[in-house]
């Protein structure tokens, strides 16, 4: 049983792989075919009758490690400077505002819909609002680098906003002036933590001088999350901050510590680390939705009972995401097509409490919403033809 398992799971990624390389030129998002990929998996597992292990245990322990590392990836990706000034500020509020609007009117409608209190509603409303950046940073590869840079941006920061908001809730029975000064020190932890962290590692990663120190250091990195998890802290802020740290060493040489670390010499070995987390981050990725395909049911997919509710959030969504570009002054194509909901939707779907959970939401509305979001995605992307190719038309 051991070869036949691993000759199948080294397919599988291969095969994720291809999908990978060849979604530049479909322009079909590679979730498509990986939740597909799993699906059919699942569907040939039960044809031959074999007996496998509970996977959709597996998903809550791959769908934080993916999220660490896409955080990470987005982090590592991104330039603090005079210049991206203004892009950051948009992106902030681009992720913000559409994120709270549609908490509010969703949760409402949990609220009106159901028996549920106001704070459940708005704790099982959140899942829904978050743009997935594991999906949208990697299928707008071929659009301007303007729109890329804004769609990871606004992504990156929809995934920590969502999460700091998420947890908030979950961790507030009550809302008064207490929690708001504890999730204020909280912040000022994590952002003290992020500080030190940050420079011990950059430290570490010049430092050491053995032939294996990248994976010592992003094991760490997960390290770190977890202890800060463990003590409700915001802890992906900090994986933000050490992966836009990283990436941005030459704006803060003039700080003494920090042209003490070389950074000309250091960005040699950021940019092997930035890789490194690239490759990983695809490993998991892959891994943590072909597992999610492989527990999707053809009874969950066409709930009918869910799908009136999935349509409703769908329209508005977009609606609000049309609204939001248009006073932004920005095109609302293709961007309006991209805010699909993905493994930051699930993650936080999984992490409700039982206690917390409404019966209105379940795993049929969470699928149907990610299914149609990003199908909605392809089609827009499909559609775009970049001015260069108008113009020979």
């Amino acid at each position: 049983m051991t070869l036949p398992l691993i000759i199948t799971v080294c397919a599988l990624i291969l095969i994720a792989y291809l999908f990978d390389i060849t979604s530049r030129r479909t322009k079909v998002p590679t979730v498509i075919f990986l939740l597909l990929l799993g699906w059919s998996v699942k569907q040939l597992v039960e044809a031959f009758g074999l007996k496998m292990i509970d996977l959709a245990q597996l998903l809550p322990i791959f769908g934080t490690i993916g999220l660490i590392l896409i955080v990470l990836e987005g982090g590592l990706d991104l330039e603090i400077n005079k210049q991206k000034k203004s892009l950051i500020v948009h992106s902030v509020f681009a992720a913000l505002i559409p994120l709270v609007v549609l908490s509010i009117v969703i949760g409402l409608s949990f609220h009106v819909l159901s028996d549920s209190n106001l704070m459940e509603s708005f704790i099982n409303a959140i899942p829904f609002c978050i743009i997935s950046s594991a999906i949208a940073i990697p299928s707008v590869q071929h659009l301007t680098r303007a729109n890329k840079e804004l769609v990871t941006y606004e992504s990156s920061m929809s995934d920590i906003i969502g999460v700091i908001l998420f947890n908030f809730l979950i961790g507030n029975e009550v809302m008064g002036v207490t929690s708001f000064l504890h999730f204020g020190l909280q912040l000022v932890i994590i952002l003290i933590i992020s500080l030190v962290s940050s420079l011990g590692l950059a430290f570490l990663i010049k430092k050491i001088d053995h032939h294996v120190k990248l994976i010592p250091i992003m094991m760490m990195v997960v390290l770190i999350y977890a202890i800060a998890k463990i003590y409700h802290l915001p802890a992906l802020l900090f994986i933000l901050i050490f992966g836009i740290f990283l990436n941005n060493l030459d704006e803060f040489k003039n700080i003494t510590f920090i042209r003490y670390l070389s950074p000309k010499l250091l960005d040699v070995e950021v940019h092997r680390f930035s890789r490194l987390v690239a490759e990983a981050s695809f490993l998991i990725r892959t891994i943590f939705f072909i597992l999610f395909g492989y527990t999707i049911t053809t009874e969950s997919l066409f709930n009918s009972s869910t799908l009136p509710y999935a349509i409703f959030m769908i329209l508005f969504i977009f609606f609000v995401r049309f609204v939001q570009l248009k006073i932004a002054r920005q095109n609302a194509f293709p961007l309006l097509f991209i805010a699909p909901r993905g493994l930051i939707t699930i993650m936080l779907f999984l992490s409700i409490p039982l206690s917390k959970r409404i019966t209105l939401v379940n795993e049929s509305l969470v699928l149907q919403v990610i299914i149609m979001t990003i199908l909605l995605m392809m089609v827009g992307l499909m559609a775009h033809r970049p001015d260069k190719l108008k113009k020979h038309i």
